[in-house]
């Protein structure tokens, strides 16, 4: 089991090797006791604010996403951000000058497929509940269908397509809706990414 030193209180720490494999190319940089006080010394956790209310429910690891367009439709932008323990491991985000609120959550979706290495199990959040139940609960009977829906077209076809291609070949991983604006930290720091550059 490889040590690592602790770079709160300079401890050397150790962490299960299950747990390393779940998270390739992870280096904890907090052991456990300075992790569990919250210790402020962390540069990036700042970066986003979060209500303290919500704490106990606000998730510390995942890929979150958000995507908008203001007015809609109009310019856009998406940001995707992966964090382990309060830690953000990548970042991506991106704008469209003329799109949608939907197309952006989409693409924030798409690009979160790309972020995590190949057979790592994570959950993706989005803030965006009809996104989220496009590609777990309805995809697969428009599929069925020939990518038709009962009463019409599927809009936003092309992106549907290709992230529900992505989940279907990750089973890994899972889609879960976040509430939005109620003070989740990377939650909140996903829209600030994707309202600073829709804002490009």
């Amino acid at each position: 089991m490889p040590d690592f030193t602790c770079r709160d209180c300079g401890a050397s720490f150790s962490l299960p090797q299950n747990v390393l494999d779940r998270y390739p190319g992870w280096t904890p940089r907090q052991c456990r006791d300075c992790r569990n006080r919250g210790s402020s010394s962390t540069p990036r956790k700042a970066a986003a604010k979060s209500s303290r209310s919500v704490a106990a429910k606000d998730p510390s690891t995942g890929i979150f996403t958000d995507g908008s367009s203001v007015p809609n439709p109009g310019p856009g932008g998406w940001g995707v951000v992966y964090v382990i323990d309060d830690e953000i491991i990548a970042e991506r985000a991106g704008h469209d000058t003329d799109t949608t609120n939907n197309r952006m959550e989409l693409t924030a979706l798409l690009e979160a497929l790309d972020i995590i290495p190949e057979g790592t199990p994570m959950t993706i959040y989005s803030d965006s509940n009809l996104a989220i139940r496009t590609i777990t609960e309805w995809a697969a009977g428009w599929e069925k269908r020939g990518w038709k829906r009962k009463t019409g077209p599927v809009e936003n076809l092309d992106l549907v397509k290709k992230v529900f291609a992505g989940y279907r070949r990750r089973p890994e991983l899972e889609l879960k809706w976040i509430k939005a604006h109620v003070g989740f930290r990377w939650n909140e720091y996903a829209d600030q990414l994707a309202s600073q550059w829709r804002e490009t």
